[in-house]
């Protein structure tokens, strides 16, 4: 009697472990969240689900309006980013790793400070150059340099030839940063593209109806740089008053040339483009004669995919704030060439 009372506990037991058994094995193998992997109903892993992108923090948050600074962004899930834009425009050098992300700021659009989106994607974004306004078109030759045009007759209509960038909105993470005119050229070009079009007449007059207005306008992005009036280097009450070297650019390239030690400045050839920096000044000779007929101040350099170094520059007389170099002596001016006076920090 007692050993089959035993032998009936036994089973029972059995029956209440093999029960318990099977619960935490349902347990340990019950649907859940995939990101820890898990097993499917044929045994078999369950993939691990990536995680979302995301930008926690960005180094610097402060850049230049000049752009051309390495920023990083901080976060999670950042293995994929290919691209990035800055406001719009896509940044160049861009590197990325499952907690980083770090590119070169490109220059605002239009030199002006405030805040910008910073938007990551994980397609190639291909940078496109002056993304607001990339060429100011052909226009009239005519307008340019020393011909008596006036500041309406002078304005070209800018044609936008800019790669499409894509939406923000389609971005895997997104972020911000702040441009601020931290340096003399950023002040120098903040200036330049505030007053590309609309002349600054109350401080500086306007040159165009005694020849041109494209020196009174670079020497203007000078002092904004931080140069100061001189004896040799003036205008004064609006115009009314003014040295040949400031508005008259047979002048002011060799005045230039003569104080080159004095500015900082190198005179370079059109073969040394690749020494030219925004901020730069430009003078063209339209019918190679040695004898200047323009003058502009470098807006952007970029290079092309086949190794073409492009220089754009603002200027007046025609108006524009990417006018092509290249175009302008082939196109506007066939025949033309052109030189630089480089700062030398």
């Amino acid at each position: 009697m007692t050993a089959s009372m035993n032998r009936r506990a036994l089973f029972s037991l059995a029956g209440v472990a093999g029960i318990g058994l099977a619960v935490a094995a349902c347990s340990s193998g019950g649907d859940g969240d995939d990101t820890g992997g898990g097993r499917s109903s044929d045994g078999s892993k369950r993939p691990t689900k990536a995680a979302s992108p995301t930008a926690k923090t960005l180094s610097p948050a402060q850049v230049p309006l000049a752009g051309g600074v390495t920023v990083t962004v901080t976060g999670s899930g950042l293995a994929a980013v290919k691209g990035v834009t800055v406001g719009g425009v896509a940044a160049r050098d861009v590197q990325a790793s499952a907690t980083t992300v770090t590119f070169t700021a490109p220059h605002q659009a239009m030199y002006t400070a405030g805040d910008a989106d910073v938007a990551l994607f994980t397609d190639t974004v291909e940078p496109s150059p002056s993304a607001n306004r990339s060429s100011d078109g052909n226009g009239s030759a005519a307008n340019d340099g020393q011909t008596g045009a006036t500041q309406d007759g002078a304005t070209a209509t800018p044609t936008p030839t800019a790669a499409p960038v894509p939406d923000a909105s389609d971005a895997v993470a997104t972020t911000s940063l702040a441009y601020a005119a931290l340096t003399d050229v950023d002040r120098q070009l903040a200036y330049a593209m505030r007053y590309w079009e609309d002349y600054n007449l109350t401080e500086y007059g306007t040159m165009n109806p005694i020849g041109g207005d494209c020196a009174n306008y670079v020497s203007q992005t000078l002092i904004a740089r931080g140069w100061e009036q001189r004896s040799d280097w003036y205008n004064r009450a609006a115009g009314a008053e003014h040295s040949a070297t400031w508005t008259y650019c047979p002048t002011m390239d060799p005045w230039l040339s003569a104080n080159a030690a004095e500015f900082g400045l190198t005179r370079r050839s059109l073969d040394e483009r690749d020494k030219v920096k925004v901020g730069d000044i430009v003078f063209y000779d339209w019918n190679d004669n040695d004898s200047p007929d323009h003058t502009t101040i470098v807006s952007e350099v970029f290079t092309e995919p086949d190794g073409t170094i492009r220089i754009k520059s603002a200027s007046h007389n025609q108006d524009g704030p990417y006018r092509d170099l290249d175009e302008m002596i082939t196109v506007q001016h066939p025949g033309g060439t052109a030189w630089f006076h480089t700062f030398d920090a």
